[in-house]
């Protein structure tokens, strides 16, 4: 920085500076934020973050709690928890609004007692989305940000083998589903799970090892379109409701 180079790069070279480095397609801080706060037991608004997410999942730190976790898709006040099989929960003292930078919080102790630490990992997509139509299933909505390789998506389970779209422009390493509308596990898609990870789910709610199960991704792997569901109730029971998070590798941003 103090000035020019003495010597001219040689031809076909540039100077070793920031200024001749690409651009970054995404800048980190700007698609996924973690925040530790200390709760108030009062309305208490987050605003630190350098965007407006859609998906946050907050655990309280110190003690025995439950993981809660809310999307723009879904709607601020819609609460699932990941450490069980407990269906979708709407508490109008949770997470009150998603804001620019941020997010509202009520008085539920589960992610705002009063000088209770926590932590929330935040994520960034598109806002509350729109139906995506790429698969058999047209999801009810999807909002996906192509640039950092995450999604989410809402569809209405029909009990026969599917295909629903992701909205992403890579295949998705990993699939979370859960169901909203009755109790069920949290069912995952892997890609480094075993040698043929199409056939195999693994659970966020329990202790099972992983299994081969052709119920739950039809053993097919997910393409840059779409990901397939099976016939098991977890992840396609006829008229039930779901919720899917999507994600792939993004160069210098993710690894999955």
């Amino acid at each position: 920085g103090i000035g020019d180079f003495y010597y001219a790069p040689p031809s076909g070279y540039l100077a070793l500076c920031t200024k001749n480095l690409p651009d970054a397609t995404v800048i980190p801080s700007e698609h996924f934020e973690t925040i530790l706060y200390t709760g108030t037991g009062s309305e208490h608004e987050i605003s630190s973050l350098n965007f407006q997410p859609d998906f946050a999942w907050i655990r309280e730190r110190p003690n025995v709690s439950n993981h809660y976790l809310y999307d723009s898709v879904r709607g601020a006040t819609k609460v699932v928890y990941s450490d069980g099989t407990y269906a979708e929960q709407t508490d109008a003292q949770s997470l009150k609004s998603f804001d620019s930078d941020g997010y509202t919080l009520g008085t539920n102790t589960g992610v705002n007692q009063s000088s209770t630490a926590y932590v929330s990992w935040n994520w960034k997509a598109n806002g509350s989305g729109s139906s995506n139509t790429d698969g058999s299933i047209n999801t009810t909505k999807t909002s996906a940000n192509v640039n950092s390789g995450f999604s989410i998506s809402a569809y209405i389970g029909t009990g026969s083998a599917a295909t629903i779209g992701h909205g992403l422009s890579k295949s998705p390493e990993m699939v979370i589903v859960k169901r909203r509308d009755g109790t069920g596990e949290w069912e995952v898609y892997h890609s480094g799970n075993t040698s043929e990870p199409e056939t195999e789910h693994i659970r966020l709610s329990g202790t099972a090892a992983t299994s081969d199960n052709a119920n739950y991704w039809n053993d097919t792997a997910p393409t840059s379109s779409v990901f397939t569901v099976g016939t098991d109730g977890y992840v396609n029971a006829s008229s039930g409701t779901y919720v899917a998070y999507c994600f792939h590798d993004v160069s210098n941003y993710s690894k999955f």
